[in-house]
């Protein structure tokens, strides 16, 4: 049980990164649609370039949207509309007819002949009225329509909506009795008589006309047709036409539709997650073989992680909304983040995996790669010093463009002319790009939730008003002044082989924070003349010396400097020896070892830790330089880098020697630029 424990102790890292591994995985995996994928891509009007493709299965061809809407408004339309008859109000009426004519219209007021036209005209107008019913109501119906009239929910017959009576009708179907008949002197008084006796009796079955329109809606079949097994749908460079168009729509939605079922879920489910940890495998290879500070580190493992998933993540939730809105997902922001904190070739190839990965579950997935690796690798190219907003805001409008023109490029191939082109994808475009530059607080979250550090930060640190930098020009102002000349040499030095130069700036302006625990002891801050070393032994003169590394480690993490930072305290020195005291000691001691009198490391294991080493030896040693010449400087830089080449210190660190040689190049012109050295005139 303890040999175990020991076991899982001494590889916890590894093991927790093989869990890391399968947890994003299966989420990933959680994350992708539960449906089939068709694998060919077609278009209407253009070859096929597969091979003959021939039904895998029993499929029935669906009808378009078109098909279908045009079916529904027909049925819609052309649906029966039911009208409740009331025959008791219909009786009621034609009973009152007779006394409330005669209350009107006396004998002794009116003529026997015109009573009797008047009240058989107003006989046949019930009967017109009420053939088919008056209306309650005003209906917006073509008088085509066809109407079926209920009474007690039984149908007694259809007719056209033209044939019922609205209530509007009545007053001139009235006045032209009166006209036809010659009655013009009886007109209000007859019309009135129908105003006060008629009821509507037809009122809107609003239950039974939906109801019957919801089942005609439902007998639409939403196929025509069924392919069979083995038919040949295509033949390779056959054109896609409209029927070929519609077969294979209707086997591509077929794939779609199908949810895994218990028969291939399983199979499915081990499919995706090979795929998928195979992806994320290749990342952790990367880092191993490539980037192993960053593999060693659990914390940036899992930062690398959290944003892929990340983006997976925030992709899906907007697919699943609306696949349209597919470009407003700024991607661009991982490669930026990963080279805000790691580097770009590390950026470029995590973007790649993403969205290698997100062709799982996009639709167009060939375009949509093609569009994002090309922004990703305009981010990669373009983004640089992301702590200048100026940078940032130039750079998001070219990945921008690049979208742009990308999306146009693809969109006339597919449709050979511009004239449909949807131009409001050009301002998804634009809003993506804009969300692009959230990258800026979010790399301040970033650094707060997980530590790293960005150049932003590094910005922050390379003010000299900063309290720790303060503190130093206080008590060791000579090291603080060497400090400057350091960064100012490092710096050039950087830019010169394409180095970070913001970091190796602020990694030589704190390389030596730890001379402010005895910084008497230090010749740049001895300004009284007096040493005391001179009162010590080589052996403790040479711990005060190495201990600076040590005191400066402990400063700054004390103080919360980066590690990225304090890298450049505890490699400034490497492996190399005290050589001043050693050769002291050596005089009154021959047995005395050269490790002794050396720093205890690590050496340098970057280019920009290799180039303060370089820069802090010449810089420091340069002091001591008397009458100094271009031809002493020369020589003077080139024994102090030959020696450090010779002794292995940048046999870690991922420098040439064509890097080297320029390295050495820049400080011989900075050097002669400090000494002021003239051209030499012959007198």
């Amino acid at each position: 049980m303890t040999e175990l424990i020991n076991k899982w102790y001494k590889n916890h890292a590894l093991v927790y990164k093989i869990l890391l591994l399968l947890g994003t995985t299966f989420f990933i995996v959680y994350l992708f649609p539960k449906t089939g994928k068709f694998r060919y891509s077609f278009e209407k009007g253009k070859p096929w370039q597969s091979e003959s493709l021939l039904a895998p299965f029993d499929f029935a061809i669906k009808k378009s949207e078109n098909q279908l809407k045009e079916e529904t408004e027909n049925i819609t339309k052309n649906s029966t509309v039911y009208f409740e008859t009331d025959s008791d109000i219909e009786a009621k009426v034609k009973n009152n007819y007779l006394p409330k004519f005669n209350e009107i219209f006396i004998d002794s007021v009116v003529g026997f002949e015109e009573r009797k036209a008047l009240f058989s005209s107003g006989k046949k107008a019930l009967d017109d009225f009420y053939e088919y019913g008056i209306l309650n109501s005003i209906y917006n119906y073509d008088d085509d329509k066809e109407v079926a009239i209920v009474e007690n929910n039984v149908e007694k017959e259809k007719v056209r909506f033209k044939d019922l009576t609205s209530q509007n009708e009545i007053r001139p179907y009235l006045e032209s009795i009166i006209i036809k008949n010659n009655l013009k002197n009886y007109k209000d008084d007859f019309i009135s008589l129908f105003f006060d006796l008629v009821e509507p009796n037809l009122s809107y079955n609003k239950s039974l006309t939906e109801k019957t329109l919801k089942e005609n809606l439902a007998n639409i079949s939403p196929t025509r047709g069924v392919v069979s097994t083995g038919t040949l749908i295509i033949s390779k460079g056959q054109v896609v036409e409209d029927k070929q168009y519609a077969v294979l729509n209707s086997l591509k939605s077929e794939y779609e539709s199908q949810v895994w079922t218990s028969n291939n879920y399983n199979w499915v489910i081990v499919a995706y997650t090979l795929l998928v940890s195979l992806t994320l495998l290749m990342l952790l290879l990367f880092l191993r073989k490539y980037r192993e500070d960053v593999f060693l580190n659990n914390t940036k493992v899992t930062f690398i992680f959290f944003n892929i998933v990340s983006m997976i993540l925030l992709t899906t939730i907007v697919i699943g909304y609306d696949s349209q809105y597919l470009y407003v997902v700024p991607l661009c922001i991982l490669p930026l983040v990963l080279k805000a904190f790691f580097d770009a070739r590390l950026g470029l190839f995590a973007h790649v995996l993403t969205v290698l990965l997100l062709g799982f579950i996009v639709p167009n997935s060939y375009e949509y790669m093609f569009l994002q690796i090309i922004a990703g690798i305009v981010t990669i190219l373009t983004v640089s010093e992301l702590y200048k907003r100026a940078n940032l805001f130039i750079s998001v409008g070219q990945i921008t463009l690049i979208y742009i023109i990308a999306y146009f490029a693809f969109f006339v191939i597919h449709e050979g002319q511009i004239t449909t082109i949807n131009w409001g994808t050009f301002g998804l475009f634009v809003l993506c790009g804009l969300a692009t530059l959230f990258v800026q607080p979010l790399i301040y979250i970033y650094e707060k939730l997980f530590g790293l550090v960005s150049d932003v930060s590094l910005l922050e640190l390379s003010d000299t008003n900063t309290k720790l930098l303060k503190e130093l020009s206080n008590k060791a102002p000579g090291t603080f002044h060497h400090s400057l000349n350091v960064a100012n040499l490092a710096e050039a030095a950087a830019n010169e082989i394409g180095a970070n130069a913001m970091l190796i700036r602020v990694g030589a302006l704190y390389h030596d924070i730890g001379k402010m625990k005895n910084p008497t002891f230090f010749t740049e801050n001895q300004s009284t003349g007096l040493n005391p070393h001179d009162e010590l032994s080589a052996s403790e003169s040479k711990d005060v010396i190495i201990d600076h590394v040590i005191d400066g480690i402990e400063i700054a993490k004390k103080n919360n400097l980066p590690d990225r930072v304090i890298d450049f305290i505890r490699t400034h020195h490497g492996t190399s020896t005290v050589y001043y005291f050693y050769m002291k000691e050596k005089a009154a001691n021959d047995e005395v070892k050269e490790e002794d009198f050396s720093y205890p490391g690590p050496r340098p294991f970057s280019k920009e830790t290799a180039i303060l080493m370089m820069c802090d030896s010449v810089e420091a040693a340069s002091k001591s330089l008397k009458e100094p010449t271009s031809t002493k400087i020369n020589n003077f830089v080139e024994t102090i880098i030959s020696k450090q080449v010779e002794s292995g210190q940048f046999l870690n660190a991922d420098i040439t020697l064509k890097d080297i040689e320029s390295i050495k190049k820049v400080l011989k012109l900075k050097l002669a630029n400090i000494y002021h050295l003239r051209i030499e005139y012959p007198e």
